[in-house]
């Protein structure tokens, strides 16, 4: 996956891409622009590779990020950045995937990032059509291997509370509060785990229903549930992911 971020301000782009990375580090960066006339010179490059998505402020140095929408593909997917709030609805007359507004918050620019990768799949061919059910093999994975100290150990599926990720690595943590790092993303964790028993709850947490003591409301939609056993930290559903949540534990 590329992508282009146009920001006019270095330190806001810098944080940007470090989130990006943050996120998933094998995402291209094709490029950082400050202005609409930068950008617009690298579409007419003669070595301009399309980006998948564009991360575009909308107040830039030189004019308002609208006027580069205005001359490229419009088919682009953008996800907008930008300090200004009011600019929201002309924003969502493009192929806008979101809206994020400065500082931005990282878990708002997962969301954002997982919702043009859903939005992608819904768009692409189903391929698996053409494959029998007997030739795609069963993922889910009954136990796991993990390093302690010099010895190998293999946790059962059934004894793992929730997966985390932290600093660039997944954890396993078991019921009796164990925590083993792990040689998978949560992104395969998910494809790995029974989905009747684990959910990903957000960009950094899987959970499983066992693990999962108490749920309260919040604002904006949101969900904190209590884990056992506690992970020391506040875990919450994403609010883009509240509906399937309540699905998931009415199954």
């Amino acid at each position: 996956m590329n992508v282009l971020v146009v920001e006019d301000e270095n330190q806001t782009a810098a944080r940007l891409i470090n989130l990006i990375h943050r996120y998933d580090p094998s995402i291209g960066i094709l490029g950082r622009f400050a202005s609409v006339e930068k950008t617009l010179a690298y579409f007419d490059g003669p070595g301009c590779i399309v980006p998948d998505l564009i991360f575009l402020d909308i107040h830039l140095e030189d004019d308002d990020g609208f006027k580069i929408l205005e001359s490229i593909d419009s088919s682009i997917p953008v996800i907008f950045t930008t300090a200004y709030s009011e600019y929201s609805l002309k924003a969502f007359k493009s192929f806008s995937i979101d809206y994020l507004l400065k500082p931005i918050d990282y878990e708002q620019l997962c969301d954002a990032i997982d919702k043009y990768k859903r939005i992608r799949t819904l768009n692409e061919p189903d391929l698996k059509s053409s494959i029998p059910d007997s030739a795609v093999p069963t993922q889910i994975k009954e136990r796991f291997m993990v390093t302690w100290g010099a010895k190998l150990l293999s946790i059962p599926a059934a004894q793992i509370a929730y997966f985390s990720y932290e600093q660039k690595t997944a954890f396993l943590v078991t019921n009796d509060h164990r925590r083993f790092a792990v040689d998978y993303s949560l992104d395969r964790l998910v494809q790995l785990t029974d989905p009747n028993q684990f959910f990903r709850v957000n960009r950094s947490c899987l959970v499983c229903l066992s693990a999962i003591t108490s749920i309260f409301a919040y604002s904006a939609g949101k969900l904190k549930l209590d884990l056992n056993p506690d992970p020391g930290y506040e875990v919450f559903v994403s609010s883009d992911r509240v509906s399937e949540f309540k699905d998931w534990l009415g199954k």
